[in-house]
């Protein structure tokens, strides 16, 4: 794991207020790391300003939405202010919420490998699993304790951006040894887990079984491609998507190396996600159509339909598996 960059002893001094922010569509690790971060400002004596364009489309999230705003002109900002940027490759992937952000001091912390930030107050480091590890490290590093609200978020986050450390290899004793300090410090994975995984809707086991139906596999089953309506989403809402079930029981199917789900969010737009075991860099793949995410999980949203989009997609992974 990279060092903390030096200059962030000051930064998180220097100022009374912090506006912090993440990605627009956010997930457990981004809502984690704000809020974790957030609390221990607050402990600090320093005032926090949670921002997120949203929308909470996943339902381990959206109980944590009241407590953001969606832009700073919600909201009175005091003089002494500057931003972190969390969980995010760039400005850009905050959506509307990054109005007015440009004109504050601004540190960044990721763990996304497409993410270009550097300079003093850029804590970017590819090699964690999740940005709940880089809060985590600069909570112990500056020499406070976890709470327990902050522990069990900061498990939340990154057992929600690990599949609950499923994507994890022989490399990971690192990450499990900055979860064990957050289960001693009163996280509770049992917790954890019922919460990423219980209270599921009657209607995203129906939609799961249509996406599934619809799967094609390509490049001898390697990669399976499966999409989803907009008339889906207006039967079933956004609550009836849950992707994590999903890609896992795809991810099952014998040989399978990649998976692509187009989703058609309006007439003329599709977010797509990406998700891959071991040999194939989805993140490539998704960054060529200015996307990003992780080697085994990205995604993006681009403008087009389904049909048109699909062939493209396919095509974009023949180099990575006629290698």
């Amino acid at each position: 794991m990279k060092t903390i960059p030096p200059a962030y002893a000051d930064f998180f001094q220097r100022y009374d207020a912090y506006i912090l922010a993440s990605h627009k569509e956010p997930d457990g690790d981004s809502i984690s790391s704000t809020l974790a971060l957030g609390s221990w400002l607050n402990r600090m004596g320093k005032k926090t300003i949670l921002l997120s364009a949203g929308p909470f489309k996943r339902p381990e999230i959206q109980e944590y939405e009241p407590l953001f705003i969606p832009n700073i002109s919600a909201t009175a900002v005091p003089e002494n202010t500057a931003v972190v940027i969390l969980d995010c490759s760039g400005i850009e992937r905050i959506g509307d919420a990054a109005q007015g952000l440009e004109i504050f001091p601004m540190a960044v912390i990721d763990h996304h490998a497409t993410n270009e930030h550097s300079g003093d107050l850029a804590y970017v480091d590819g090699s964690v699993p999740a940005t709940t590890v880089l809060v985590q490290n600069i909570i112990e590093t500056f020499g406070n304790s976890l709470s327990r609200d902050e522990a069990e978020m900061l498990l939340f986050g990154l057992c929600t951006d690990t599949g609950f450390f499923r994507h994890l290899d022989e490399r990971s004793a690192e990450t499990f040894a900055f979860a064990s300090r957050l289960i001693a410090a009163g996280a509770n994975p049992k917790s954890v887990f019922a919460h990423m995984n219980g209270g599921k809707s009657w209607g995203s086991r129906i939609l799961i079984s249509r996406i599934l139906s619809r799967m094609r596999p390509y490049y001898d089953g390697k990669l399976i491609v499966s999409w989803e309506s907009k008339e889906d989403t207006d039967e079933y809402g956004l609550e009836g998507r849950d992707s994590d079930s999903l890609y896992q029981l795809i991810q099952s199917i014998r040989g399978v190396e990649a998976i692509v789900i187009v989703r058609q969010e309006t007439e003329d737009r599709c977010s797509v996600g990406f998700r891959s075991l071991n040999k194939i860099d989805v993140s490539i793949v998704a960054a060529s159509f200015g996307g990003g995410g992780h080697r085994q999980a990205s995604g993006l949203s681009i403008e087009g339909k389904i049909e048109d989009l699909i062939p493209r997609f396919i095509e974009a992974f023949k180099p990575q598996f006629q290698n």
